[in-house]
């Protein structure tokens, strides 16, 4: 009876554990699944063709990879740091200028938006590429060129012998 109590025991232990590990890891879970809410002012179409006008004034720095930008579009003129990079990039953004952020729809943009903010740049703003384009903004639409054709290969010469 002794040995069946112990075989019992193990078997409710191990059917408890699994379940107790599962509640455990989930209160440790970091909210991964809450939505972040930039601070930065999110840019409309008007207010950024605005700041478009005078060039000489703006910084526009599109976090979207390099495949993202040439798909969707982009603009003009603008630096390109991946979204993770930005804060190791810091020291090559001029702080002179106003800065706008982009991505496809102003979620890395807000955030790095808010990051340079606290780093003491001076943002006007952060942009959905997409939403601009939705709202009447041309992008521009690089197309890449199509792969060259290989070279034929040499003709092998013949030699009688």
């Amino acid at each position: 009876m002794m040995k069946m109590n112990k075989i019992l025991m193990l078997l409710v232990l191990a059917l408890v554990t699994p379940t107790a590990f599962s509640a455990e890891e989930k209160a440790q879970a970091p909210a991964a699944a809450e939505k972040y809410t930039p601070t930065s002012h999110k840019l409309n179409r008007a207010e950024f063709d605005v700041l478009l006008a005078k060039p000489d004034e703006l910084l526009i720095i599109d976090l979207r990879r390099p495949d993202e930008i040439s798909k969707i579009g982009g603009f003009p003129v603008y630096l390109n740091i991946q979204a993770d990079q930005l804060e190791s990039s810091l020291a090559s953004i001029p702080k002179e200028r106003s800065i706008v952020t982009v991505s496809n729809h102003s979620g890395r943009s807000g955030k790095s938006a808010d990051l340079l903010t606290s780093k003491g740049f001076k943002v006007a703003g952060y942009l959905g590429a997409q939403y601009y384009e939705e709202e009447g903004g041309k992008l521009t639409k690089i197309i890449p060129p199509p792969p060259k054709a290989a070279a034929p290969a040499p003709a092998k010469a013949h030699h009688k012998i």
